[in-house]
């Protein structure tokens, strides 16, 4: 039974699918593998992807090995998905990776020799992907490894290479120079194995053109809403709408203060709705400064995030105890949350996926 002071979060399946159509528009000639890592950024990888699956996704990332045997049981046997995990090949999983079904994403010589000597073994050679470090120092082999591997019969002896891939570090930035940087390093660990499909551009990437965008793209926060530049982009809509009911509603007079330790004193007459959610609901704490609600047709400051209350200057708008308001959706979209926080819109979803909002989904398959 729903609670009449529970905040609520709809996740628009519709806005979703037509996410994808504007991404898959934008890499013409590229097949669009959804990155729904972190249970689908917090809304429920199985949904999403089911969704997805209908508007033609045959692919998948996800980060771990768990997460990619939680999205195969929710696809279910009729969607035959290939599914890609990104954590790679650890010690011990080649039984899960292969009984799932799962394509790892090897990064590092040990993965692939652990992998190489997983495959020796099995009945039939585990498909696998190769991930090459391009200029962020976070995942892949260097140049000089992934360039061992390809002048080696006997390192991928065992394995079915499908995918070459690399991750743009700057894309949100469009005319940084180590996107092109980038670029060109990738081209020659592409030409290290002719013939292997390619994957470079995530969701920014796919903006910065066509040298970009390769085989594979992998839109992943621009599904949800996320400008690929981290800021609104009008060709996106919101997919997470979290909206919560007003409490209460208070006059504050001038030098008065709200919330813990005096964090906000009154400088002049305010009226203040403080509705049901705060950070236990997934809102950041840090976004009060700076953040805004959408309520009565205009932006509203936020006042004070709480554990679960935030507190809004709704001026002398119109308002009644139980009335919405919205916290997080079409007009207050992720980028502009993510800026007040200091973050990315990613974190502002991910928190989402942690929160006690009722949820409600529309257009699930």
């Amino acid at each position: 039974m729903s609670s009449p002071t529970a905040a609520r979060l709809t996740i628009d399946l519709n806005a979703l699918a037509r996410n994808y159509a504007v991404l898959c528009a934008e890499a013409p000639g590229a097949e669009a593998a959804p990155v729904v890592k972190a249970d689908g950024y917090g809304l429920d990888a199985g949904r999403i992807a089911r969704r997805l699956w209908a508007e033609g996704a045959r692919a998948f990332f996800v980060a771990r090995l768990a997460e990619g045997e939680a999205l195969r049981t929710a696809l279910g046997a009729e969607r035959p998905a290939t599914i890609y995990v990104l954590d790679g090949f650890l010690p011990g999983s080649g039984p899960r990776l292969v009984a799932a079904g799962l394509t790892p994403v090897l990064s590092s010589l040990p993965q692939i020799e652990a992998a190489s000597a997983f495959g020796r073994a099995s009945a039939a050679p585990p498909q696998v992907a190769i991930q090459a470090d391009t200029g962020m120092n976070r995942q892949g082999l260097s140049l000089e490894e992934a360039a061992v591997v390809a002048g080696s019969t006997d390192r991928l002896r065992g394995l079915d290479l499908r995918l070459i891939m690399s991750h743009l570090g700057s894309a949100t930035s469009p005319d940084d120079p180590r996107n092109e940087l980038q670029r060109g390093r990738f081209e020659q660990v592409r030409r290290l194995f002719p013939g292997v499909r390619a994957s470079f551009a995530a969701s920014a990437g796919i903006m910065l053109g066509t040298d970009y965008r390769n085989d594979i793209v992998r839109p992943g926060i621009s599904l949800f809403g996320g400008g690929p530049e981290e800021r609104p982009d009008p060709r996106l809509e919101a997919v997470a709408t979290l909206e919560a009911p007003i409490l209460y509603i208070r006059a504050v007079a001038p030098g008065e203060m709200v919330g813990y330790g005096a964090s906000l004193i009154a400088r002049r007459p305010m009226r203040i709705a403080v509705v049901a959610a705060g950070y236990a609901d997934g809102l950041i704490r840090a976004s009060r400064h700076g953040g805004y609600a959408w309520f009565g047709g205009a932006r509203r400051p936020l006042v004070i995030v709480n554990m679960d209350l935030t507190a809004i200057d709704i001026g002398d708008a119109p308002a009644t105890i139980g009335e919405y308001v919205e916290l997080l959706g079409p007009n207050v979209p992720i980028d502009d949350a993510a800026a007040a926080a200091g973050t990315v819109a990613h974190e502002c979803l991910v928190r989402l996926g942690g929160g006690r909002a009722e949820r409600v989904y529309l257009g699930e398959v």
